[in-house]
């Protein structure tokens, strides 16, 4: 399936964020990542995701949540991977952004977060009911999204290692707070990052089920929240 692939910077919340668009022809829904925990949009644990589901006909942003002078000070002091209301608050000028760019407007968005990113996209979901139709978390901290928990209507999975003990109950307690349907997958064997073998791979097929689900039962421009009631 032919892709087509742009670098761009975005301008959003008064900074310009790099983003790698990736669009396959006649896509279902578009898929935007908020990378986490000093991560950035050439993780190759995200890219390897975004691959299979441009396989499965989803346009892809990979998008900086941070500029490069801010990457450079969180490396130093790991604080703004945990300013949750800043990457959240960029992510839903993500979200508004990819509504509007010519190669995904009017498709359905779904956001896929790793680590604090997921956070930021359960965040990011409460602030854009009508915009964003499904969320999926890579060994996420939903916890991290607090109050906003309930506020999160749409579709949520929430995918975690077997031996990322302290993470998987962080996960279990926030989806018992979570305002719609919600799934918990435990990957066998699988630590934080997901390096075991086939660990990754089932990652991506989750997810890729997921959004494929929930993005395609979405027409483009329709109110998600309006059809739940």
């Amino acid at each position: 399936m032919p892709v087509i692939e742009e670098s761009l910077p975005v301008p959003v919340a008064g900074v310009a964020l790099a983003a790698d668009v990736a669009v396959p022809e006649s896509p279902q829904g578009v898929v935007l990542f908020a990378h986490g925990s000093g991560s950035s949009r050439h993780s190759p644990r995200n890219r390897y995701v975004a691959g299979e589901l441009q396989r499965a006909g989803l346009a892809t942003v990979l998008a900086d949540l941070l500029t490069p002078h801010e990457e450079q000070i969180d490396a130093r002091t790991a604080e703004l991977r945990f300013d949750i209301g800043l990457l959240a608050t960029r992510l839903s000028a993500l979200t508004d952004w990819v509504t509007g760019h010519e190669a995904t407007a009017g498709l359905a968005v779904g956001l896929f977060g790793a680590s604090t990113g997921a956070a930021a996209a359960l965040v990011a979901a409460a602030q854009r009911p009508s915009a964003v139709a499904a969320v999926v978390s890579r060994g996420g901290r939903p916890d991290l999204a607090g109050d906003f928990l309930p506020a999160v209507r749409q579709p949520t999975l929430l995918i975690v290692g077997e031996r990322d003990k302290v993470v998987l109950e962080l996960n279990r307690r926030a989806m018992t707070q979570l305002g719609g349907e919600s799934g918990l997958e435990i990957v066998p064997g699988a630590t934080h990052l997901f390096e075991e073998p086939g660990a990754l791979e089932r990652v991506a097929r989750l997810a890729r089920d997921w959004f494929v689900t929930y993005l395609s039962r979405t027409p483009p421009g329709s109110q998600y929240l309006d059809a739940q009631g």
